[in-house]
């Protein structure tokens, strides 16, 4: 694979071309010279107006693989990673059998060897994510298990919470808290509020999610360990992280992008598609995560890609199933957001790496090219054409999107979306 692109604007931290624009040459999966003015044996790709950045990387996506293919597979979510400009992926254990052994982690690590999307799986931290005994953790993580998370699955136990911090810590492994008080919480479906009202439906307090997240907090400074908070969605649970930093808590957290697109007055035509959990909030959190963004308290953006088939949405809102499907979204719906490209690249590409210690790729001579090229300002149609997904649960289907990724490039490999 041979491939010249002319003309990109590189953003790359670690570079010391950053944010100048160069021409790049990649031979056999390799960077093989930068610079400008060069001609080369290789297919060009005029990059004018566009930018080039470590692939994207996202932690946490819902691929159905093993045991609800029929939602998602590897193959299809992998096409789906690809288009939406990531290279990596940090799967999500809400399978069937969950991945809570390393038989699980062998089997998704093996599956997706030699695609030009790198996986990483995530093991649970409970037996089959019921939240009562702990899972082979250390036998998962000796498999290449890269952290632990119950997935969607809050950990109600606080003495089981506590113990897998401890446990992993003895090996440097990270717990992922996916922060949601189940009392709290309870059936609602929806954020409570003013549109929880209108609805005339039994809503979701933000303090659910708070109270978990103060509780987590807590264990964390206890036991001093690493901790990672899954998809924040309020105001207050941005303070509450911002001031556990400034104590020097080892703590990190991100925000799935429909946060910060989407509240809850989408909910208003009772459209399932809309159907997440966390709900969607205000647009005082909307405004609140987007600031937690900008200065660095919110550590990374995810799809939270949750694929579904058709049976399970379009039904009655009060039994549809939550989530959307978001790879190919995350690009275009960052951008409506307001956030810079540089932004973007730190919350997509770099911390998320940083967070499971996996190694940022370069984009300097010499290194292995795993790259996006997207463009800003280019509009594209999300379809069923352009849809990768298996499933078509998500609201954006029929829209017209800002931010389209034109190249996909890692491990040899290169996908053109242009």
């Amino acid at each position: 694979m041979n491939l010249l692109i002319k003309h990109a604007t590189i953003l790359h931290p670690g570079s010391s071309l950053n944010n100048q624009t160069a021409d790049i040459l990649i031979e056999n999966g390799v960077i093989k010279s930068i610079g400008s003015g060069f001609d080369a044996d290789a297919e060009i790709f005029d990059a004018q107006g566009c930018y080039i950045s470590p692939g994207f990387f996202d932690l946490n996506c819902n691929v159905g693989e093993p045991g609800f293919e029929t939602k998602e597979d590897l193959v299809s979510g992998l096409k789906a990673a690809a288009a939406g400009g990531f290279t990596g992926l940090a799967v999500m254990p809400q399978t069937e059998p969950p991945v809570h052994s390393k038989t699980e982690v062998e089997y998704l690590v093996n599956r997706s060897k030699g695609n030009l999307v790198d996986v990483y799986p995530l093991g649970t931290i409970s037996h089959r994510r019921e939240g009562k005994d702990m899972a082979e953790m250390y036998d998962m993580f000796k498999s290449g298990a890269k952290a632990f998370t119950d997935g969607n699955n809050p950990v109600k136990d606080a003495g089981l919470m506590e113990r897998a911090l401890l446990y992993a810590k003895g090996f440097g492994a990270l717990i992922f808290s996916y922060p949601e008080d189940v009392a709290i919480a309870g059936k609602a479906k929806v954020n409570e509020g003013v549109v929880s009202t209108l609805l005339g439906m039994k809503g979701i307090p933000s303090l659910a999610e708070e109270l978990m997240i103060a509780r987590d907090l807590y264990l964390a400074e206890y036991t001093d360990s690493p901790l990672h908070f899954s998809t924040i969605s309020t105001a207050r649970s941005v303070d509450l992280i911002r001031d556990a930093k400034a104590k020097g808590l080892k703590v990190t957290c991100d925000v799935a992008v429909h946060h910060l697109v989407l509240t809850d007055e989408a909910l208003l035509g009772f459209d399932s598609n809309y159907k997440v959990k966390p709900p969607l909030r205000t647009q005082a959190d909307v405004d609140a995560l987007i600031q937690g963004l900008n200065d660095g308290t919110i550590d990374a953006i995810v799809s939270q890609h949750t694929p579904h088939e058709i049976e399970f949405k379009e039904v009655e809102f009060e039994i549809a199933a939550y989530g959307i499907t978001g790879l190919q979204t995350v690009l275009p719906l960052a951008l409506k957001a307001g956030l810079t490209p540089e932004v973007i690249v730190s919350k997509l590409a770099v911390n998320p790496r940083s967070i499971l210690e996996v190694a940022l790729p370069g984009l300097s001579e010499g290194d292995n090219a795993n790259f996006v090229l997207f463009n800003t300002e280019t509009e594209w149609d999300f379809n069923k054409h352009t849809n990768q997904s298996k499933s078509a649960n998500s609201p954006f289907i029929g829209q017209t999107l800002k931010g389209k990724v034109m190249l996909t490039c890692n491990n040899n490999q290169v996908l053109k979306f242009a």
